[in-house]
């Protein structure tokens, strides 16, 4: 091999090891009208790595989210609460396109995971819940996606929900500007004023951890997940919110479970 050779090849692979060792740096897509979730579709799940370059990774990656929480397959482990830091900023309600995103404005509040502060950018819904537990899908799920500053890195909180005679006190809070939205066009917004994080009752201690992926293109993968175990309380008339707010005609905005052999991990809280 010539000198010339040698340095194309060295380059090469130092490059390709760099792709496999980045962060997740995609941010999900604003504008979801390009795909949907009707498997029949030419532009369902199982064809969005075909829609655009950009989406191969929902189709090649090997780390895709959501994924089935197995209680056979974890790994206990004590991670430790998880550390949050949130605080009131202005929010905007938001159409993507098949589901809702509260964006937050100028935000300030983070999660901090081995050392690494991730900034709550937005949450959004998806209906029925994406993760399952030993298989069962339940009918909400709540995702706070997070972002480091500088390399871009992505951290996902998930919360799951089963409808109940609870409302949801979030939901409860966003009734107004959600019916507002109703039957709106992708990118519809609406301001909802001061937000604070701390109306999503969180309990920190009991939590499943994994690597994983964004659940919508393009499907970014070493994405840090946290879903916690506690399963919370939602009447259906709330989720209707979110259908007649989209107006999508879907059944529903949850990617079909993945096939994972990442390991999952069960914070314990061994503080009693």
């Amino acid at each position: 091999m010539g000198k010339f050779s040698a340095k194309v090849f060295i380059c090469s692979l130092f490059a390709a090891l760099v792709l496999l060792s980045s962060p997740a740096r995609s941010q999900e897509v604003e504008d979801e009208s390009e795909f949907n979730y009707d498997e029949d579709s030419d532009r369902g799940p199982s064809h969005w790595g075909d829609i655009k370059p950009e989406w191969r990774m929902c189709e090649t990656g090997r780390m895709q989210s959501p994924i089935d929480l197995n209680y056979r397959s974890l790994q206990l482990a004590r991670i430790g609460p998880l550390n949050l830091n949130y605080n009131p900023s202005n929010a905007t309600l938001k159409n993507r396109g098949h589901d809702i995103e509260l964006e937050i404005v100028d935000p300030t509040s983070s999660l901090q995971i081995n050392g690494s502060r991730y900034i709550l950018k937005q949450l959004h819904w998806h209906s029925p819940s994406e993760h399952t537990i030993d298989g069962r899908r339940l009918d909400l799920e709540l995702h706070l996606v997070h972002q480091t500053p500088t390399t871009n890195q992505i951290a996902v909180i998930g919360m799951l929900y089963r409808i109940g005679l609870r409302s949801d006190s979030l939901l409860s809070l966003l009734e107004g500007d959600l019916k507002a939205l109703s039957g709106s066009s992708v990118g519809a917004n609406r301001s909802v004023g001061v937000f604070d994080p701390k109306e999503v009752d969180m309990d920190t201690n009991l939590y499943y951890r994994y690597m994983g992926s964004l659940t919508t293109p393009p499907c970014t993968e070493n994405v840090t997940w946290t879903v916690f175990t506690r399963i919370k309380s939602v009447r259906r008339e709330q989720i209707n919110l979110f259908r007649d707010a989209v107006h999508d005609d879907s059944d529903g905005n949850a990617r079909p479970i993945q096939p994972s052999s990442m390991a999952v991990q069960f914070n314990v809280d061994f503080s009693d």
